[in-house]
């Protein structure tokens, strides 16, 4: 018995190759996976023809249909010599074949390919593409299932079988998550039959499109302006080479230590004024960092880019078992508790010691809220006050404790231990003292800046004012809600 797997082209049975049309001619059994081809009616051998088109109203999730057909298929198989026919070619954008291929060595039965004219080639035709410079091709159910499309978006995709309108609205809200929503894309309609068309339309729009049918594909152009994150990589690599930039070829992950914490400041800096430009900016220049820092890595032969993310998904999916797993959990709370359970079974599954639980927090934070973080996990453990009322009261302690000290090592010490338990005091009542100082500190120096300003609009010298009079401009611009 032999298993042929043939391809019936794109549409019109003038593509049919002659090899094609001799094995369906010849065949004992015809197992299509749907009559909704446009050259069924001219197939040759009608008499034993059949198709799957029931097994389609009988599951409603795909991967239950395309079990069904190829447990329809490999039966059949095993009585008579058959032919499996798909649209296209079996090796494209056909999730049968695979597991077709697969069942069949597993079951001793020959398998022999048959190939046709993919709706690749009529589709690249129609918007003239040449598919050699980086196409992507996905099935477009794949991308519809995604929450974020897996598309380089410096090369162009083609998406096909975008068979109805529901799929059209499911893959246009993937792909927004990448795309503009007004970014112009491409349905092509019945590609490689008389009734081909194109339609040209924002992507916003592609499931209002009233000729999308089984045989649809979407072409999305290449976004320009060097958007992807391999050109990134790209870039960086390139200043790295021989040929590249003196400075950065220079650089090392020791060199490169200030530049990362300044870049992380700056990004605290925007989110701080919530501004939005400068943002995407600064979180550009500290994803700069991070991609230097990687192909150091590369080139040190140590890990590369890939690594990196490869782990972090890893990481990702397996600390979140609410919601790749079969874990429930009650609220954010839960989420954290099981968080810290997973990273300590991680750490001793790797063996990694931490004898202490505080060896979590890392050394270089802003002392601030390292104190944060360093009561926060202490109180997980029992280390902490009944009631925020011995907290104030051992605040109080450490206040009278600094007006008591006289020498500076003493005074140094106890100011130290007085800001240790405002921290702590901070988390009592849910504040973060890094952020809530930060603040502080911003309000302060416009508030202050006021004062310049409106010093310099006096003609005065800032020094020679008195208190009073700068204490009446700070009042002013505390009004005035800076």
């Amino acid at each position: 018995m032999t298993l042929t797997l043939l391809g019936l082209g794109p549409g019109h049975p003038d593509d049919l190759s002659r090899r094609a049309w001799s094995a369906l001619e010849n065949a004992p059994r015809v197992i299509l996976r749907t009559r909704h081809h446009p050259c069924v009616p001219a197939l040759p051998n009608q008499a034993a023809i059949s198709a799957c088109d029931d097994l389609y109203e009988q599951h409603a999730a795909f991967a239950d249909v395309y079990a069904a057909i190829i447990e329809r298929v490999m039966t059949a198989a095993h009585v008579s010599d058959v032919v499996y026919a798909v649209p296209g070619d079996p090796m494209v954008a056909e999730a049968t074949i695979i597991g077709l291929i697969a069942r069949a060595k597993t079951e001793n039965i020959p398998v022999q390919i048959v190939n046709g004219i993919s709706f690749i080639e009529p589709t690249l035709a129609l918007v003239g593409v040449d598919a050699i410079h980086g196409l992507q091709i996905y099935d477009a159910i794949t991308i519809a299932d995604a929450h974020h499309p897996p598309l380089n978006p410096d090369a162009p995709a083609l998406l096909g079988q975008v068979y109805n309108r529901a799929m059209a609205s499911d893959l246009k809200l993937t792909l927004m998550n990448q795309y503009p929503d007004d970014f112009p894309v491409q349905l092509i309609h019945a590609a490689g039959t008389p009734d081909a068309s194109v339609e040209t339309v924002a992507l916003h729009e592609i499931d209002h499109s009233d000729r999308i049918a089984y045989l649809t594909a979407l072409y999305v152009p290449a976004y320009p302006r060097l958007r992807g994150f391999e050109s990134l990589q790209e870039t960086i690599a390139h200043l790295r080479a021989p040929e590249g930039c003196p400075w950065d070829r220079e650089q090392t992950h020791l060199s490169l230590r200030k530049y990362l914490l300044e870049e992380t400041h700056e990004v605290l800096d925007a989110l701080d004024a919530e501004d939005t430009d400068a943002l995407r900016e600064e979180l550009g220049d500290l994803l700069l960092q991070i991609v230097l820092h990687a192909q150091i890595a590369v080139e040190a032969g140590t890990f590369s880019m890939s690594d990196i993310i490869m782990a972090l998904n890893h990481k990702l999916i397996r600390r979140h078992p609410h919601v790749w797993g079969d874990v429930s959990v009650g609220g954010a709370a839960d989420v954290v508790t099981n968080w810290e359970a997973l990273k300590k079974q991680e750490h001793a599954e790797k063996g990694v010691l931490r004898p202490s639980i505080l060896d979590s927090v890392p050394k270089s934070l802003p002392a601030l809220a390292q104190a944060a973080d360093y009561t926060a996990k202490a109180a997980k453990v029992g280390f902490d006050w009944a009631n925020s009322a011995d907290v104030i009261a051992k605040i109080r302690e450490e206040l009278a404790e600094l007006l008591e000290a006289t020498d500076p090592d003493h005074i140094r010490e106890e100011m130290g231990d007085l800001l240790l338990m405002m921290a702590n005091w901070a988390r009592w009542i849910k504040i973060d003292p890094e952020i809530a100082l930060r603040e502080s500190n911003a309000k302060f120096s416009r508030r202050f800046r006021y004062v310049e300003a409106g010093a310099l609009a006096q003609g005065r010298d800032l020094k020679a004012m008195t208190l009073a009079e700068m204490d009446a401009l700070w009042d002013e611009a505390k009004a005035k809600g800076l």
